[in-house]
């Protein structure tokens, strides 16, 4: 299991959003290449991070410190936020990001996301956003009527890299992570899985190891790093311990 920390950017800053709310707004960090650097140096091998400006306004935003992470920080690292054109994938994969995450233009325009999808093989990992289980797009501010699970069939034979579930409704929350439904998810799909949204416990991460064996592939950890419920160097080493071995985060 990869643990991927998250670091979400805003006007310029670390910051964690309450269910994806920008008026539920807590601030980490003013500087969001000091925070990759310090996840990395606590054993991180990825890093998710997404422009939240991007997601809202449509294109990227927050692009040059992406960029400035990818060139500096010895890590791979996944984006999302905003991709909505060839000329962003382009620039995100030719710049030194390993994925870039496509969530609303794939559901908008099926056509673009599967020729992008085979122009970069792997490289490509579909945001699978839900609230009660149907797809959200456009920044998490319009629920479509698509079920996840329904999407999910739909890329099945995509050559993406991997599918994103968060769940919306216990996106920094502390809540607890959706156990029930990721596992559903990879009922459905041969594709990895990364789950996210409200992992808040070594608990949680206890209770999504088993699925490691049915293909969920990492989680994604944001609040719960930042407001110091969990310890990224000691969940890497929870993670190590519990698979008996193995590379560090996987």
């Amino acid at each position: 299991m990869i643990v991927y920390p998250a670091i979400d950017i805003r006007h310029g800053n670390c910051v964690r959003l309450f269910q994806g709310d920008p008026e539920r707004e807590t601030i980490y960090g003013s500087d969001p290449l000091e925070v990759a650097k310090k996840w990395h140096e606590k054993g991180a091998s990825w890093l998710h991070v997404v422009d939240l400006d991007g997601a809202f306004s449509g294109s990227p935003v927050n692009y040059k410190i992406v960029l400035a992470i990818a060139h500096n920080v010895s890590v791979n690292v996944q984006v999302g936020g905003g991709i909505r054109t060839e000329s962003d994938v382009d620039m995100y994969l030719s710049s030194g990001v390993k994925r870039i995450i496509i969530g609303t233009r794939a559901f908008e325009d099926e056509k673009w996301f599967v020729e992008t999808c085979r122009k970069y093989p792997g490289r490509i990992v579909l945001g699978l956003d839900a609230r009660d289980g149907l797809v959200a797009v456009r920044g998490w501010r319009k629920t479509t009527t698509m079920n996840m699970l329904d999407v999910a069939r739909w890329v099945e034979d995509f050559p993406i890299g991997a599918i994103i579930y968060t769940d919306i409704s216990r996106d920094g929350t502390h809540r607890g992570v959706n156990v029930e439904a990721i596992a559903k998810l990879l009922e459905v799909t041969s594709h990895p899985v990364i789950a996210s949204g409200g992992i808040s416990s070594l608990e949680d991460i206890h209770r999504l190891l088993p699925l490691t064996r049915n293909g969920l592939d990492g989680v994604i950890v944001g609040r719960a790093l930042y407001d110091g419920k969990l310890e990224l160097g000691s969940l890497l080493e929870f993670v190590e311990r519990s698979k008996g071995g193995g590379d560090r985060g996987r």
